[in-house]
């Protein structure tokens, strides 16, 4: 399994299409076994193309801050999972996720995109 996670400083960055970087942890047998930086593509996320560039490098879980649901159907389409509201150090941030403990705050952000 891999989990992208957008980031800025090893934190969660609070806006999906606007991240400095996606942080992707590769996890096997519920242990992090890899990551890997991969840079954010400029604009918007529900505009970009970093659904299917995350889809092509396996990712089937997204860990956010905030996202719009344009970005969330467009991650939707390409079979990634989204659990919205998340915040902290993304390391903790996936312990906490293997652990069971994240759930999806359900709320959307309602910035439009520029």
């Amino acid at each position: 399994m891999k989990i992208a996670i957008p980031t800025k400083d090893n934190f969660v960055d609070d806006h999906f299409g606007h991240c400095a970087y996606y942080t992707i942890f590769t996890i096997e047998e519920g242990k992090v076994v890899s990551s890997e930086t991969l840079p954010s593509p400029q604009g918007c996320g529900c505009k970009s193309n970093i659904a299917s560039v995350l889809k092509d490098k396996g990712v089937s879980l997204m860990l956010a801050g905030n996202m719009g649901e344009g970005a969330k159907n467009k991650l939707a389409e390409c079979n990634i999972d989204v659990i919205r509201g998340c915040s902290g150090h993304i390391s903790a941030l996936v312990a906490l996720y293997l652990s069971g403990s994240l759930k999806d705050s359900g709320s959307a952000c309602h910035h439009d995109c520029h």
